[in-house]
């Protein structure tokens, strides 16, 4: 009986497979640039080759692999492996499970990558032993998976759960998704690397200059950094940026009341100085809650491992 699982996060610029036992440990993992762009079927057969280099370098026969799973972006139909579209790569209509099972020989699950990370999180990460978790990830944009009892929560299109694209500011920024005053264009690691720069335009004097010397140097860590220092041009930043979290995470739990929500991507490195202020005002904010119970918030564990962790326990997720 097959004893392993493979994960495959599937990135614009590296993808990684990991072989995963039956406990949900990551035993080994191989990383090899996805060198987009490229013809779909030439990535299909770099997808195989990388699921057959992790098993053989960790020692395992192929014939033990129960399945491979793969978290991708784009619009993903769970029960097919059919992906709709993905933009980042320029496929359309891209039939990669059934695809990647043909070169396999086993069965080929796939999922938007999002998904997949909270997935992971959820199986052996900060969500574990929760029933119910919504998991956060501010980076570029804002991505989020949403688990009721267990289960991902797809909809009927395969695109639930993107909570990065509810508004929170009406006509407010531009997003790229075509609506104005999305969450992720005011909360997002790259939102608040823009309102960073934007401060350091008008403000000559403060310290951030000091930890970014030129505006293509600024981070999501810059105003972190320059704050910790004392600047008080970089806390209004943060202030701000943190109002602004704490309002899509409130969203979130006067929407589905999880658990625990989990936020991940760089920022949550911050630790308590990100999680207490958000927390605070998500408390302020949800008054439905008359249980005296909010939910966990905290930060997610597996950082870049989830997203394979996740695709690699794919089949309990349905």
């Amino acid at each position: 009986m097959p004893k392993y699982t493979i994960g495959v996060d599937l990135g614009g610029t590296t993808m990684t497979a990991g072989l995963v036992d039956s406990s949900y440990a990551l035993l080994g993992k191989v990383t090899r640039p996805t060198s987009l762009p490229r013809p779909a079927k030439d990535l299909e057969q770099a997808l195989a080759d990388l699921c057959r280099t992790v098993a053989a370098d960790n020692g395992v026969d192929f014939a033990d692999i129960a399945y491979v799973g793969i978290g991708t972006p784009g619009s993903v139909n769970f029960t097919t492996g059919f992906v709709g579209y993905n933009t980042n790569f320029g496929y359309y209509d891209w039939n990669l499970g059934p695809d990647l099972s043909a070169l396999l020989g086993c069965k080929v699950y796939v999922e938007n990558d999002a998904n997949a990370a909270a997935y992971g999180e959820y199986i052996a990460g900060a969500a574990r032993d929760y029933r119910d978790a919504v998991v956060i990830t501010l980076g570029t944009g804002i991505g989020s998976g949403i688990i009721l009892g267990g289960k991902l929560l797809r909809g009927f299109n395969f695109a639930a759960g993107e909570m990065g694209h509810t508004v929170i500011v009406k006509d407010g920024r531009q997003c790229n998704c075509g609506r104005r005053g999305c969450w992720e264009r005011y909360a997002s690691a790259r939102a608040l690397t823009e309102d960073t720069q934007a401060a350091m335009q008008q403000h000559k004097e403060s310290l951030l200059w000091q930890f970014a010397d030129h505006l293509e140097a600024v981070n999501a860590k810059t105003p972190f950094d320059a704050a910790a220092a004392g600047d008080a041009v970089a806390k209004q930043v943060l202030d701000t940026w943190m109002e602004y979290v704490g309002c899509g995470v409130a969203n979130v739990v006067n929407t589905f009341e999880p658990e625990v929500v989990c936020i991940g991507g760089g920022v949550s490195n911050q630790g308590e100085v990100l999680l207490a202020p958000v927390r605070a005002y998500v408390e302020r904010e949800t008054h439905n809650i008359t249980t005296g119970r909010p939910p966990v918030i905290r930060a997610c564990m597996l950082r870049n491992d989830a997203g394979v962790i996740g695709a690699a326990a794919l089949a309990n997720s349905f």
